[in-house]
């Protein structure tokens, strides 16, 4: 995943998963929205353990009933850690502000 930490409205980069105050670092690519419904800021994406970490990630989400956080330079966060892709990544979600920087929204009409 490249270290492209502009991606178009979210995020790519490095980050640190930390669950039950240990730190995994990964290679994340996240996005957040703004969900009309309930008014909140909803933030989502994949993240990839480091080379040689993928079993220890592993473990640590199974031997836990977790606090886990995700962070970026830009921030940190809690997070929830969903499914395990095909391609190793590991789905994370998280509700309010995320853990990067949200560009500010256009407001002109124009």
């Amino acid at each position: 995943m490249a270290e492209d930490h502009d991606h178009e409205d979210g995020y790519a980069g490095p980050a640190t998963l930390t669950v039950d105050g240990r730190d995994v670092p990964v290679e994340a690519l996240l996005d957040a929205r703004h969900e009309p419904h309930d008014g909140k800021m909803h933030w989502f994406g994949r993240v990839t353990p480091a080379s040689g970490l993928a079993a220890d990630l592993a473990a640590a989400l199974k031997a836990s009933s977790a606090t886990v956080e995700l962070s970026t330079d830009g921030g940190r966060a809690p997070a929830q850690v969903g499914d395990l892709d095909p391609w190793g990544r590991y789905r994370v979600t998280g509700v309010g502000p995320p853990p990067f920087v949200l560009d500010d929204p256009v407001l002109d009409d124009n």
